[in-house]
C-alpha cells in the first residue's frame, strides 16, 4: 500500500488533482485550506514518496507561500479577523488564507507529477481523454525535459563562479545574477524545444495520419476510486467552507 497511488492510471490522478485544486481555489478560509493540507499530507504515504523527497522537491512551494504571507501582511489584507502577530505586524485571516491556499493548491500537482511516468501520462491521455497524439507526445517530451532545467541552472551558476562572477553576501547581486541565469536558461530551453520540434517533424509526427499506441492502458475500478476519492474530498471541502462560515 505504500505506493498504491503511484500505480494508478495517470488520467485518474490528473482528474482527482484537478477536482481537489478547484475546491481549494473556491476559498481563502485558512481553516478549510489547513484541513486540505492535512488531508493531502495524510495521503502522502500512499504515494511512495518519503518526507525527504517531499522536502527536496517541495521547498520552493513552501518558500513561495512564505513570501506571499510576508508581502500580504506588509502590503495588504488589512481586513478580517486577526489570527496572530508576527514581529509587531498583525496577521489577518485573509493573509494566512492566501499562503495556505498556495500550499494546498501546489501539493496535489506535486504529488501527481512526482508519481506519474511521462510515457504513462501520454498513453493515458490518448487512450482515455482522447487527446490528439501530437499534443500528448509534445507533452511527453516537455515532461521529460523539465528535470534538465535544474541541472542546467546549476551548471550556469558553476560556470559563472569559475569565471569569477560571484554575488558573495550581496542579496541584490544574487537577485541580479539569478535573473540573468534564468534568462539564459529560458533561451537554452527555447533552442532545445526548436531542435526537438524539428526532429519530431522529420520523423513524421505531423503527417496527419492515425497513430497507434505501443502499450495498452486500462482504466479499472481502482483508478475510478482515485477519481471518486478526489471528488469526495473536493465536495467535503466545499461543504466545510459553508459550514465554517
Amino acid at each position: 500500500m505504500s505506493d498504491w497511488i503511484r500505480k494508478r492510471d495517470a488520467t485518474a490522478k490528473l482528474l482527482a488533482a484537478a477536482l481537489l485544486t478547484a475546491a481549494v481555489l473556491s476559498t481563502v478560509d485558512p481553516f478549510v485550506t489547513a484541513v486540505a493540507i492535512a488531508v493531502e499530507l495524510a495521503l502522502l504515504p500512499l504515494t511512495g514518496l518519503s518526507a525527504r523527497q517531499l522536502w527536496q522537491r517541495g521547498w520552493p512551494l513552501l518558500l513561495s507561500a512564505t513570501v506571499v504571507l510576508v508581502f500580504t501582511v506588509l502590503l495588504g489584507a488589512r481586513t478580517g479577523p486577526v489570527v496572530g502577530t508576527v514581529a509587531g505586524f498583525d496577521v489577518h485571516e485573509p493573509a494566512l488564507g492566501y499562503a495556505l491556499r498556495l500550499i494546498a493548491i501546489g501539493l496535489p500537482g506535486f504529488v501527481m507529477f512526482a508519481t506519474i511516468d511521462p510515457t504513462d501520462l501520454a498513453d493515458s491521455l490518448i487512450a482515455h481523454l482522447k487527446v490528439p497524439p501530437r499534443f500528448a507526445i509534445g507533452a511527453l517530451a516537455a515532461f521529460r525535459l523539465v528535470p534538465l532545467l535544474t541541472d542546467e541552472y546549476r551548471l550556469i551558476r558553476l560556470a559563472r563562479r569559475a569565471r569569477g562572477i560571484d554575488a558573495g553576501w550581496n542579496p541584490v547581486a544574487h537577485l541580479r545574477l539569478a535573473a540573468s541565469a534564468t534568462f539564459g536558461l529560458l533561451v537554452g530551453a527555447i533552442r532545445r524545444g526548436i531542435r526537438l520540434a524539428t526532429a519530431m517533424e522529420a520523423r513524421g509526427f505531423d503527417r496527419g495520419q492515425p497513430r497507434t499506441s505501443a502499450r495498452e492502458t486500462r482504466f479499472g475500478w481502482s483508478d475510478g476510486s482515485v477519481v471518486l476519492a478526489g471528488a469526495t474530498l473536493a465536495t467535503a471541502l466545499i461543504l466545510l467552507k459553508f459550514v465554517h462560515t
